[in-house]
């Protein structure tokens, strides 16, 4: 009892101390819980602009930024800076925030690590304007995720980056739009990372087995054939049919238990 006393106290005083520290006039969003010991480095907020998120690594050819894929959208904008405590790496931060959104119901809908990314240089100063963020391409992550109801309209973005002196750096935006977003889909890597490292996938409600989900479903899975996977949820044998007719063998899709309307996607190991 006395230990967890002392690290709680510990953690409240460094958690004080970081309020302290962050710029005049900023605040964490509201969608996002503050990782301990972090403090805010840059902050700002517009009642109205536009936005280009990628879903795909940023390259600049012939002089112009590129996207594999972007979301544009128009609306209440928010960013936050924060510099994180030496004591975690930037991927560890990113991790937890990313978990934290998805425990909330968010959806990912990019995610990408390291050099796959692209250019840091073109994240920090292009994507973000923030020259803060510009570190090694090998120290970087970016995702892109869609927050749940009540604020389904809202994207939020989430960039991390290790420096050259070793400062590590998360970065969130948050985009409230103001017109619908519409039907919005992950990247098939994307899908395919995040079941290899959550060992699931949770697809939304209204994701159905005669949508573009199935297509986007199929495409990752047979980005790795090696891959056996179950599937529950009421309709998870109308997914099975739709994906064995999407070319995934069927000897790689197994029926799992579980009710629910939305599809569950377990990797087997």
């Amino acid at each position: 009892m006395k230990l967890f006393s002392a690290l709680f106290a510990s953690v409240f005083s460094g958690a004080l101390l970081a309020a302290a520290a962050d710029v005049p006039g900023s605040r964490d969003l509201e969608a996002l819980p503050r990782f301990p010991a972090s403090h805010i480095v840059a902050f700002a907020q517009e009642p109205a602009a536009e936005r280009i998120y990628p879903q795909g690594s940023v390259r600049r050819i012939s002089g112009r930024l590129r996207y594999e894929r972007e979301i544009l959208a128009q609306g209440r904008h928010q960013a936050v800076t924060y510099e994180l405590p030496g004591t975690h790496s930037a991927d560890q931060v990113f991790s937890a925030s990313r978990e934290a959104l998805l425990k909330q119901g968010a959806e990912l809908l990019y995610w990408c690590q390291g050099r796959e990314c692209g250019s840091s240089s073109l994240w920090a100063n292009a994507v973000f304007g923030n020259s803060t963020l510009y570190g090694s391409d090998d120290q970087q992550a970016y995702a892109l995720l869609r927050l749940a109801e009540p604020n389904h309209e809202s994207l939020l973005a989430l960039y991390s980056i290790t420096r050259g002196n070793r400062r590590a750096y998360l970065h969130a935006e948050q985009l409230d739009a103001d017109a619908p977003l519409g039907a919005l889909l992950p990247t098939p890597a994307t899908l395919l990372r995040q079941l290899r490292s959550d060992g699931q996938l949770q697809l939304p409600v209204d994701a159905k087995a005669d949508s573009a989900w199935v297509e986007v479903l199929a495409r990752s899975l047979n980005l790795d054939s090696t891959l056996r996977v179950s599937l529950s949820g009421s309709q998870a044998p109308a997914w099975r049919e739709a994906l064995m007719a999407q070319r995934v063998r069927e000897a790689r899709l197994e029926l799992g238990e579980g009710e629910g309307d939305a599809l569950n996607v377990r990797l087997l190991r």
